[in-house]
């Protein structure tokens, strides 16, 4: 999977990333702002502290982390299947 290799934060609840394969752009998070374990953001300034972790997550704290895979997919507008060819065979419903 290709790795998130930068991110900040932008106004709004948007991330500015990059990722290895160079898929660059905006990610919007608003609609996860202030839900659940979000609610971290509504304190000043945590929402910029985001960071790309030494194992390659978007962390805002040690308890408060988005997979970047799922972002990759918000960030190209890729469906699963694109960019995890092999997804369907490991779903066993």
């Amino acid at each position: 999977m290709y790795q998130p290799i930068e991110v900040t934060a932008l106004p709004g609840y948007r991330l500015k990333m990059t990722y290895s394969d160079g898929a660059a752009g905006e990610v919007d998070l608003s609609d996860l702002a202030g839900r659940g374990v979000f609610a971290l953001w509504d304190q000043p300034g945590a929402f910029e502290s985001v960071r790309v972790t030494p194992w390659r997550a978007i962390a805002w704290s040690d308890d408060v982390e988005i997979c970047a895979d799922a972002l990759y997919l918000r960030l190209t507008g890729k469906a699963p299947e694109e960019v995890f060819p092999n997804v369907a065979e490991r779903v066993h419903a």
